[in-house]
């Protein structure tokens, strides 16, 4: 069998209930920020920007790998363009606009 008796006085009694009143009403009011639709909201905004900086940092690291590599492709060590490739492509390239501006002259014919 449990013991009941208490051998608290009423002023320790009334002292506990006070306390715990406190504590309950911090817990109730910390409650109450949590589910506030303005908490609820910020934090669903802060979740989002988080996920997009994390996704817009990866993406900049990709490109920049990206850039990086073609780069290395173009020039050499020492900064110096790598005419066997740049030539070819530079070509590409003109032979490619010329082809545009050829299709689009006679299309307005």
């Amino acid at each position: 069998m449990a013991d009941t008796s208490d051998t608290r006085d009423p002023a320790q009694i009334e002292a506990d209930i006070r306390r715990r009143r406190e504590v309950l009403a911090e817990t109730l009011d910390e409650i109450g920020v949590r589910v506030h639709p303005k908490t609820i909201v910020g934090d669903a905004k802060a979740k989002v920007v988080a996920n997009v900086d994390h996704t817009l940092g990866r993406a900049y690291v990709q490109v920049n790998r990206v850039v990086s590599d073609v780069r290395a492709q173009f020039v050499d060590e020492e900064g110096a363009p790598r005419l066997e490739r740049v030539v070819p492509v530079a070509l590409v390239a003109v032979g490619v606009v010329g082809l545009l501006v050829l299709g689009t002259r006679r299309r307005r014919r």
